[in-house]
């Protein structure tokens, strides 16, 4: 049985730790500002294969970057149950009297909240780069790119995290993971400058459809159409929240 106390308590918890974690914050805009003002602005008069002639490569890069913050914050929320472990508090809340169900809801919601506000900077830190939103609904259809996103990358985390019992072999592997899925992605360039043995492996990749929905989102332009990506990032989502509920479930009652 699902617990709301329990899910709205362990999503509080993580919101607290983050927005308590001034340098955390701080230090994962910095990344994505570096890519912004020096990626972005260095190619931005420069013709970029691809991109056809009213997106400049600032308008390109923005959704790609804010894919890439939600890719690396929901990875994080991995890390974050192997830290729990390690000093003792996930044993605490595993002998509460509520269902492993709830308890994984509510590390999915606390990581997906932080990641989406994490998503939500990155697009503010545009803004000082020369990006436009197109208005009020590209930016509601990019929260819920966003939301899918997250909860597919917190629900695979929380697989690895499950397999894997230290914090440094989880960084390890997800260097190895997560990485290509950034670089796969078309979040720095079109995906058709790859060559056609490369590119087929960007179709496996979730993150392909969450930053392709995002840029149709937020600049109209958009390879496969916002309406099959939403749809495919739904089924995404929903895949990996049981696989991750799942693994973690059979991997705290062994």
């Amino acid at each position: 049985m699902i617990n709301l106390t329990a899910i709205y308590v362990l999503w509080l918890r993580e919101m607290k730790r983050y927005f308590r974690a001034k340098s955390r914050i701080l230090g994962s805009l910095a990344i994505p500002f570096f890519f912004l003002a020096f990626l972005g602005l260095g190619f931005n008069r420069m013709a970029v294969p691809g991109l056809t002639g009213d997106v400049n490569y600032i308008r390109y890069l923005v959704p790609g970057i804010i894919g890439m913050s939600l890719l690396f914050q929901s990875i994080f929320a991995g890390l974050s149950v192997l830290w729990d472990r390690e000093f003792g508090f996930l044993k605490e809340i595993m002998v509460a009297p509520v269902s492993r169900v709830s308890i994984v809801l509510g590390r999915i919601a606390g990581g997906m909240t932080t990641a989406i506000v994490q998503g939500l900077l990155v697009m503010a830190v545009s803004l000082l780069v020369g990006f436009r939103i197109k208005g009020l609904p590209a930016l509601l259809m990019a929260l819920l790119f966003m939301v899918f996103v997250s909860t597919s990358f917190i629900g695979l985390g929380l697989v690895f995290a499950s397999k894997i019992k230290d914090m440094q072999g989880y960084s390890i592997i997800m260097n190895f993971v997560v990485f290509p899925l950034f670089f796969l992605s078309g979040a720095l360039y079109p995906l058709d400058n790859l060559p056609a043995w490369l590119r087929a492996f960007s179709y496996f990749d979730p993150l392909t459809y969450g930053v392709d929905g995002l840029r149709g989102s937020l600049i109209g332009v958009s390879s496969r159409g916002v309406g099959l990506d939403l749809l495919i990032m739904g089924a995404i989502s929903v895949l990996m929240v049981f696989l991750g509920a799942w693994s973690f479930e059979r991997s705290e009652s062994a």
